[in-house]
C-alpha cells in the first residue's frame, strides 16, 4: 500500500506531529470526504506500507523528525513557486523556503526530493517572461538538490473561478504553453534535471517533456528495491498517471491559503462573500 500524505492538506507543514503519532500507533482513522460519517482505519505499520509520498509547500516542521521514518520508504514532493503573498498568502518568503528545500535534500538525498513548479498561472504581474526568468534562476539554484522538476498549468475548477477572474488570471492557450514548455525544458536540460508535466493534455514531447506520475511506482520500486506493479488510480483525473494510493489527509485543514487552492471550503466561502458584497 502507498500512503499519500496528502493531496488534501499540507501534513508536513501543519500536521507533522499528528502524522508521526499515527505512525507510532501503527494506524490512522480517515474520514471519507464524500461521506463524512464513513471512517476507514488505515494500517501504517512498516510491513503494510510500501511507500509514503509527502506533498508540501513548507516541510520545515518535519526536518528534525525524519528519524521517525527510518523504517519506511518515502519521498517528498516540494511545491516551490515564484509567487508572492497575493497568490500564496501564508507561506514563508521564498528565500527561506529555498533553504528548507536544500536542507531537506541534504537529509534525504536529491532522489527523494521532487520539485514541483505548480501551477503556472498567467496575469499582468506573473507574465510568461516572468515565469521563464524565474524558472531558469530557480533551476540553477536547485540543480544540486533534486533530480526532477514537475510543472503544470492552472486548472480552472468551478470553486476557484471567481478568485482567478478577480486576479485577471486567464486560461493559458496552447501557443503560450509551448513557449513556456520550450524555455522550461531548455533551463532544465542546462541544469541536468528531468522535466515532466502533471496531468496535462498537451503533447510536449518534442521539447523533451513527458507526462509524470506524482505517485510513481517506478520511483518507489527504485527506492524500495522491490518490484511494485503499476495500477492506475481510477479515483483521480483521467489525465493523472498516478498509481493507486491511500490518502490520509483531510480537506479544509491547510492554512497556506493559496489563491488556486481547491481543497479548502473556507476559500470558497470567501468567494461567496465576495460575490454577494
Amino acid at each position: 500500500m502507498i500512503i499519500s500524505a496528502s493531496r488534501r492538506t499540507d501534513i508536513p507543514a501543519y500536521h507533522s506531529d499528528w502524522m508521526l503519532s499515527k505512525i507510532k500507533e501503527g494506524h490512522a482513522c480517515v474520514r471519507n470526504p464524500m461521506n463524512f460519517s464513513q471512517v476507514k482505519k488505515v494500517n501504517l505499520t512498516p510491513d503494510a506500507v510500501d511507500c509514503i509520498v509527502f506533498w508540501s509547500k513548507n516541510p520545515e516542521p518535519m526536518l528534525d523528525k525524519l528519524m521517525a521514518l527510518n523504517d519506511y520508504v518515502y519521498y517528498f514532493q516540494f511545491t516551490l513557486n515564484p509567487y508572492d503573498s497575493d497568490i500564496e498568502a501564508n507561506l514563508p518568503d521564498k528565500k527561506a523556503l529555498t533553504e528548507t528545500f536544500k536542507r531537506l535534500a541534504e537529509k534525504i538525498g536529491p532522489k527523494r526530493l521532487i520539485w514541483r513548479y505548480d501551477p503556472v498561472l498567467i496575469n499582468e504581474r506573473y507574465s510568461i517572461q516572468y515565469h521563464i526568468d524565474k524558472f531558469s534562476s530557480m533551476t540553477f539554484e536547485l540543480k544540486d538538490f533534486t533530480g526532477r522538476v514537475v510543472f503544470s498549468f492552472i486548472d480552472f475548477y468551478k470553486k476557484i473561478n471567481r478568485r482567478l477572474a478577480e486576479n485577471n488570471i486567464k486560461e493559458t492557450d496552447n501557443e503560450d504553453k509551448e513557449i513556456i514548455a520550450e524555455n522550461f525544458s531548455r533551463a532544465a536540460g542546462e541544469n541536468k534535471l528531468l522535466i515532466e508535466t502533471c496531468a496535462e493534455d498537451i503533447d510536449l514531447s518534442r521539447f523533451g517533456i513527458s507526462p509524470g506520475c506524482c505517485i510513481d511506482s517506478r520511483l518507489i520500486t527504485e527506492l524500495s528495491g522491490k518490484e511494485l506493479p503499476f495500477k492506475k488510480d481510477k479515483n483521480q483525473r483521467q489525465l493523472c498517471g498516478c498509481a493507486v494510493s491511500t490518502d490520509i489527509g483531510e480537506y479544509n485543514t491547510c492554512l497556506n491559503a493559496c489563491l488556486y487552492c481547491y481543497a479548502n471550503n473556507h476559500m470558497a466561502s470567501m468567494d461567496s462573500r465576495s460575490s454577494s458584497a
